[in-house]
């Protein structure tokens, strides 16, 4: 799989890399003039892409101009994140980016390191949530990993793609555990979780936002969040360190354009995206559906992400993938 997608962005890069502009002091001092294209490297109706929407709407209003969503999934996001570090350095096209980015090396999945991008800003961070079906024969999150113990291998756990964080974090709970899952890749969270409504899958590890309308519904249960905190939409649910269990992961998510974006635009997007935040829309966005604001401007959040990629690169090796 991971050689399909190598394949697949090799491919890509000769599509992309022809006709790159050179981007004019008078482009510059007009921009924008024109539609943003904003590529969403996931699903529709995942986390990921409704917060993409969210701030592009108010990128609008604070621009001017345009900007348009664009899904374009594949390779645990590498195929969308690499649309936007092969395109233009313009500020036309920029992307969100997940945590992912941080991975993708260190997975094999293809070759996106972090430095070839300008940062824009993070807005988010947001932990797994360790979700099963409400009438599945475990209650608690001890339960739940006693069954996974006594039945290797048995429990098919979905994430949003091999390699994504949704994938990392449930391998490093087993690792952390000693128990073992079988995972089941899907192109974004919101298809996994269909699975799981649908009883073709045992649990899911995904934001708390992707699984709100199952536990709404009273179809799903959470067992545990990986994060720091308890998440605010689901505060009953204990943290994995409340459980007794030593480990925090979490996704994050943010914006980034072309490596030689000329700085001007780069600020200029970065305080779109900013005053995006401090919307109504987005506020009762990351209300509603258990995300954190964490803003971090350009610099700031090149430097989180250069330090998440040392992170992994060190710790991926470690845990057992499949």
């Amino acid at each position: 799989m991971n050689s399909m997608y190598k394949v697949l962005i090799g491919l890509l890069s000769i599509v992309f890399l022809v006709g790159c502009s050179t981007t004019t002091q008078e482009s510059i001092e007009n921009y924008p003039d024109e539609q943003i294209s904003l590529v969403v490297p996931f699903d529709t109706g995942g986390a990921s892409d409704m917060v993409s929407r969210a701030v592009a709407m108010e990128m609008e209003n604070e621009l001017g101009v345009p900007v348009v969503i664009i899904n374009k999934t594949g390779g645990s996001g590498a195929i969308g994140v690499y649309d936007v570090m092969a395109s233009s350095p313009d500020g036309y096209r920029i992307g969100y980016v997940p945590v992912e980015l941080s991975m993708y090396e260190s997975l094999e999945i293809a070759d996106v390191p972090p430095e070839e991008f300008e940062y824009l800003s993070r807005i988010m961070t947001i932990p797994p949530a360790i979700t099963v079906p409400a009438d599945a024969p475990y209650d608690t999150l001890e339960e739940f990993l006693d069954y996974a113990e006594e039945h290797p291998g048995e429990i098919q756990i979905g994430n949003s793609g091999t390699g994504s964080i949704w994938h990392i974090a449930a391998a490093a709970l087993a690792q952390e555990t000693g128990t073992s899952f079988n995972y089941v890749p899907f192109e974004g969270a919101a298809p996994a979780v269909s699975s799981l409504l649908g009883g073709h899958i045992d649990a899911v590890s995904v934001s708390p936002s992707e699984v709100r309308a199952g536990i709404d519904g009273e179809d799903l249960k959470v067992l545990a969040v990986m994060g720091e905190e308890r998440d605010p939409l689901i505060p009953d649910v204990p943290t994995l360190q409340e459980e007794g269990i030593d480990l925090t992961l979490g996704a994050w998510g943010g914006f980034v354009a072309p490596k030689d974006t000329p700085q001007e635009i780069v600020d200029a997007l970065d305080h779109a995206i900013e005053q995006s935040m401090e919307s109504d829309t987005f506020k009762r966005l990351a209300e509603t559906n258990g995300l954190t604001p964490a803003y971090l401007s350009n610099e700031d959040f090149k430097d989180f992400v250069l330090g998440e990629y040392d992170f992994y690169n060190e710790f991926i090796p470690t845990i057992q993938m499949e």
